[in-house]
C-alpha cells in the first residue's frame, strides 16, 4: 500500500458560532458507514450529483480531487477550504496564492443542499468533500480508482490564507523541499510520487510554472517549452492542460506530431503522467523534480510500467490523505452551507 496527497488551512475570529466539542470525528475514530443509521442513502446522493456534474464537464472531476488535497494538507480534512470570505475573516485559504484556480465548489454546495432537504444538519461538508473526490477519482479511472470512504468529520471554523499558502506544497519547490513538505504530513517519499500522478488531468495556470518556459532541454522537451510558451502567450494567465494528452489536437500537432498521434482518453486519471514526465513533458517544476532523486525518480519509472499498481496505490493514498485530522484541541461543527460558518 502506497498513499500520499495535499491540502490547506486557515483561521478566523467567529463570533455566536455554535461549535461541538473539540474532536476530530464526532464519535471518536472515522468509520465506514457512519451514515448508515444517520442519513442514509448520502453516498448515493453525492455520487448521482458527480456524475452530473462529470457528465457535463470532465475537468469537474480534476477540481474534486485537487479541492481535497487543498482541503485535507491545512488543519486536516475539515472543509476548511471552503469557507468564503467574510468580514469577521477576509482572507480565507481560497485567497493563497498556492490556491490559484480552484474550483466546483457549487457542485459541492449543491450536494450539501440535496442532503440537508434529506437529513438536516447531519451530514458535514467534510464529509462531502470526501465522497465526491473519491467519486470523481471512480469516473476519471473507469472505475480503477477506489476505496470505501471512512466518515464522521467535522467541519472546521478556521481558515487562513496565510496557513495555507505555508502548507500546501508551491509548484516551484525543489525536491528536497517536497519531501520535507510531505514528510511533515507522515507521507513518504513513494506516496509524495503517487500523489503526484493526480497531474494526469486538470489545468495549471501559467503563473505556476512561468521558469519552466525558459528552462534548458534536460528538464523539458524543447518541442513542449515551445508549446507552454505559445499556449502561455495568449493571456495574461491562461490555463493550460497538465497533460499534452488533452491539449487541443491542432496544437499538439503544430508542436508535437509525434504526440499527436497518441491515443486520447481526455481527462482520464491514469498513470501517463509518469511517461509524459520520463519524456520531460510536465508542467510544473514539482513534477520534473522527481526525477532528480534516486528514490523519487525509480518510483516514477515503476508507476509508468506499471498503471494497474498506481491505480490502486492512488487510491490507498487519497484514503490516508482523507483521514488526516484536525490539530488537536480543535473545535467543529456541521455547517448548514459550505461556504459559511453557522451563527445563532
Amino acid at each position: 500500500m502506497r498513499p500520499g496527497l495535499m491540502v490547506a488551512v486557515a483561521c478566523c475570529f467567529l463570533v455566536g458560532v455554535v461549535a461541538a466539542p473539540s474532536a476530530a470525528a464526532r464519535d471518536g475514530e472515522l468509520k465506514v458507514g457512519y451514515y448508515d443509521g444517520k442519513c442514509r442513502g448520502v453516498e448515493g446522493i453525492v455520487r448521482l450529483h458527480v456524475v452530473r456534474a462529470l457528465a457535463q464537464d470532465r475537468r469537474t472531476g480534476a477540481a474534486l480531487l485537487r479541492l481535497i488535497f487543498h482541503d485535507c494538507f491545512v488543519r486536516g480534512c475539515d472543509g476548511s477550504v471552503l469557507l468564503d470570505a467574510s468580514d469577521e475573516n477576509p482572507r480565507p485559504e481560497k485567497s493563497a496564492p498556492v490556491n490559484i484556480g480552484l474550483s466546483a465548489f457549487d457542485v459541492l454546495e449543491e450536494i450539501k443542499a440535496a442532503v440537508e432537504k434529506r437529513c438536516p444538519g447531519v451530514v458535514s461538508c467534510a464529509d462531502i468533500l470526501v465522497y465526491a473526490a473519491r467519486d470523481a477519482g471512480r469516473i476519471l479511472s473507469d472505475g480503477r480508482v477506489d476505496f470505501d470512504v471512512p466518515a464522521g468529520r467535522l467541519d472546521g471554523l478556521v481558515s487562513s490564507a496565510d496557513e495555507a499558502q505555508a502548507e500546501i506544497p508551491d509548484p516551484t519547490l525543489t525536491l528536497q523541499q517536497l519531501i520535507d513538505n510531505f514528510a511533515r504530513k507522515n507521507f513518504t517519499v513513494e506516496e509524495l510520487v503517487i500523489l503526484s500522478g493526480a497531474h494526469s488531468v486538470g489545468d495549471g495556470h501559467c503563473s505556476s510554472f512561468a521558469a519552466r518556459l525558459a528552462a534548458p532541454p534536460d528538464q523539458i522537451a524543447p518541442a513542449y517549452r515551445d508549446l507552454l510558451n505559445y499556449k502561455c502567450s495568449r493571456g495574461a494567465d491562461p490555463e493550460v492542460a497538465n497533460n499534452v494528452r488533452d491539449e487541443d489536437l491542432a496544437t499538439v500537432a503544430r508542436f508535437m506530431p509525434a504526440f499527436a498521434g497518441r491515443v486520447r482518453a481526455v481527462s482520464r486519471l491514469d498513470n501517463t503522467y509518469y511517461l509524459n514526465n520520463l519524456d520531460k513533458v510536465v508542467n510544473f517544476n514539482s513534477d520534473w523534480q522527481l526525477l532528480t532523486g534516486d528514490e523519487a525518480r525509480g518510483h516514477v519509472h515503476e508507476y509508468a510500467d506499471n498503471g494497474t499498481l498506481w491505480d490502486h496505490d492512488f487510491a490507498d493514498s487519497l484514503l490516508k490523505l482523507s483521514k488526516l485530522p484536525m490539530p488537536a484541541g480543535s473545535k467543529g461543527e456541521i455547517r448548514n452551507e459550505c461556504s459559511v460558518v453557522n451563527r445563532r
